[in-house]
């Protein structure tokens, strides 16, 4: 088994894109392949010491799932099957997919929902990130310190700064994941 697992929930397909960029960046022995949480086996992605987690946020800051209008299961299905998970001296780090020009109100507030949902159960959240160089009126992804909770994305206003942005965060949370990138 991979050290690290590699989970996303996806709508569009964007964000199964940033986690197969992941992926592709490591061997198979440091990051599982990556995988919708729709296919995930709760024991399955408890057991991992490293997870980094991607959603994007549907709508008014949704994460995905049924009462989203998506077509397949995703994190608002999962999360209640791993709320009574321990999840202490686990790592994880968090990518969230938004849209900063079409919702400024709401930008990457799935985020947001992740970080509260691992935090509440004990994981070691890292990846941090700032907010400069992204224009949004609020999100419940900025943390107390004045930085995203994870790594923003903006695939839709934003995509030529994806690569250069995911590369500067997995070599920013490397150590946290002892990681060669």
């Amino acid at each position: 088994m991979a050290r690290i697992g590699l989970f996303f929930g996806s709508d569009t397909g964007k964000t199964r894109k940033v986690a197969k960029m992941i992926g592709k960046k490591f061997d198979e022995q440091t990051v599982a392949k990556p995988l919708n949480v729709n296919r995930a086996d709760p024991d399955e992605f408890a057991s991992y010491e490293f997870l980094i987690l991607a959603t994007p946020t549907l709508g008014e800051g949704l994460l995905p799932g049924l009462s989203a209008d998506i077509e397949d299961e995703s994190w608002e299905e999962f999360l209640p099957k791993i709320e009574d998970k321990d999840f202490s001296g686990k790592t994880v780090a968090l990518i969230g997919l938004g849209d900063q020009v079409g919702y400024p109100d709401e930008f990457v507030d799935a985020l947001g929902e992740l970080y509260e949902f691992f935090s509440e159960r004990g994981a070691n959240i890292v990846g941090s990130w700032p907010t400069d160089g992204y224009e949004f009126n609020h999100s419940e992804a900025v943390g107390e310190d004045g930085k995203f909770v994870g790594l923003a994305l903006d695939l839709d206003n934003q995509s030529n700064l994806t690569e250069e942005r995911l590369n500067a965060w997995l070599s920013q949370i490397a150590g946290d994941f002892d990681l060669n990138v």
